[in-house]
């Protein structure tokens, strides 16, 4: 999409709040893509807020005009307003008081988590259920794509059911490496965002407090090649042994964050396993494990070098 398709988009966004033209949304989106050498994708984000604040609104209730209905497989950009037909695949308990529901949708092309957050006030989803939902906003961190749900989106139960592909991937090999952002870390408090605090910042949000979780970035390899993978906190407590509560203990005790992980590293690097998962940007998303070997001497060693 060019810079003049976004500018059409944005403004039919806001043209009811907003005195502006096409033109204007234009000139600032060519502003920052061609003087200051933004991405356009990330120009977009940045115009579209400055318009929120201008208008007094609030992203919720930002409007997505008219929307293409696509399958969940095609989602490839941030901060599209799309429609969907979906099956809800699978619902599992909010890490937020601020989450209503959250879970994964899927179609014929596969799944995509899904969020919707309580002060958009919609029907909960049942698991099973194909709705069309109209009017979500897409969403994007480290190339992993997902849809909100706000306050302008419509639920309508259908009466056919919408088949859901399976895009789930299994690997297996020795666990060769935990990479930089594992262990015990801290989400940005801000609703809706899932980022990993860097040195007390989001970098979307800036300095905020944090929320507690626990992931593992890992590498698993085959002998032939290596896939990167993500335990989310469930999978992690289920990989290690260690709650995120005893986490934040270990955490205090030692006043460093970073013991977390080199204590899940002694009791997992150089095993073998075999997950089982989405595929959600490069990464593999375990849902599944199944722990295959003892540590193997050859696989410390690999993990060694690759450090």
């Amino acid at each position: 999409m060019n810079v003049q398709q976004h500018a059409q988009e944005i403004h039919e966004q806001f043209s009811d709040e907003l005195d502006i033209t096409v033109e204007d949304v234009e000139d600032r989106l060519n502003t920052l893509v061609n003087e200051y050498r933004v991405p356009v994708e990330e120009a977009r984000r940045s115009v579209v807020s400055n318009y929120l604040e201008e208008a007094g609104m609030e992203r919720d209730e930002l409007g997505g005009g008219s929307n293409d209905t696509v399958l969940v497989g095609e989602v490839d950009q941030d901060e599209q307003w799309v429609d969907l037909r979906v099956t809800v695949a699978d619902l599992w308990e909010p890490r937020s008081e601020s989450i209503s529901q959250v879970g994964l949708l899927g179609d014929e092309s596969g799944t995509i988590k899904f969020v919707s957050f309580k002060t958009s006030e919609l029907p909960k989803l049942e698991e099973g259920q194909s709705y069309a939902l109209g009017n979500v906003v897409t969403d994007e961190y480290e190339g992993t794509y997902s849809v909100k749900l706000n306050k302008t989106t419509t639920i309508t139960e259908l009466d056919e059911e919408i088949e859901v592909g399976d895009d789930s991937t299994t690997v297996e090999g020795a666990l060769v490496d935990i990479q930089s952002g594992s262990g015990l870390i801290k989400r940005c408090p801000e609703e809706g965002c899932t980022r990993v605090l860097q040195n007390g910042r989001c970098s979307e949000h800036g300095e905020g407090e944090g929320e507690f979780d626990l992931r593992i970035k890992g590498v698993l390899d085959d002998g032939d090649a290596v896939h990167e993978v993500i335990f989310d906190q469930d999978a992690t407590e289920r990989l290690t042994g260690i709650s995120l509560d005893e986490a934040k203990e270990m955490a205090m005790d030692a006043l460093d964050t970073t013991v977390v992980a080199d204590e899940m590293a002694e009791g997992v690097l150089g095993r073998y396993y075999r997950v089982t998962g989405p595929t959600l940007g490069r990464y593999v998303l375990v849902n599944e494990m199944e722990t295959l070997g003892a540590p193997d001497a050859e696989a410390t060693l690999i993990r060694a070098r690759s450090i």
